[in-house]
């Protein structure tokens, strides 16, 4: 599917740990339409994807899930899925999912620990938080947990990004 003038994603860098630039941007619209493509989303919408350090995202975390820690990506969807069909309903001509906030010092770190690139690190957080954007949800279950998994391996594989397991 074209999303070129269906997706519209607003970049914003509230850090200088990591430089952000067109590749790492090009990366993440990548993630968010192959995200967009495998849940067969067809309207318009758009995103706005906040690059944050530990600190900004510790702030974030505590404030809004109440943990007293940086994490890795947070999600930030409009619409609370429960009752509502599977689309947000849209009364404009493009949908706000909502923010995606990622702490690239995080990223990197758990690259390293991972042993996998800092690239892929980045697109595997973009598609986790696109999915919780889109209602899916790992923390109400074992089964939604296993769906999810499920979908990010997907979709990371359909982007060459897959990782072998160790």
């Amino acid at each position: 599917m074209n999303r070129k003038l269906s997706l519209k994603i607003y970049f914003e860098n509230d850090q200088e740990k990591h430089p952000l630039t067109y590749k790492m941007k090009m990366l993440v619209r990548q993630a968010v339409e192959a995200t967009l493509d495998e849940v067969q989303y067809g309207n318009p919408c758009e995103v706005s994807v906040t690059f944050v350090d530990n600190e900004g995202i510790h702030a974030l975390n505590k404030k809004f899930r109440g943990i007293d820690r940086p994490t890795d990506v947070l999600s930030f969807p409009l619409f609370d899925y429960e009752g509502e069909s599977e689309e947000p309903p849209v009364d404009e001509l493009r949908g706000i999912l909502g923010d995606i906030v990622l702490s690239l010092e995080q990223a990197s770190a758990q690259a390293e620990e991972y042993g996998h690139s800092f690239e892929r690190e980045v697109a595997f957080l973009c598609v986790h938080s696109m999915l919780h954007l889109l209602g899916y949800d790992h923390e109400t279950g074992e089964e939604d947990e296993m769906e999810m998994r499920s979908m990010q391996t997907l979709i990371m594989e359909r982007m060459g990004l897959s990782v072998e397991e160790k």
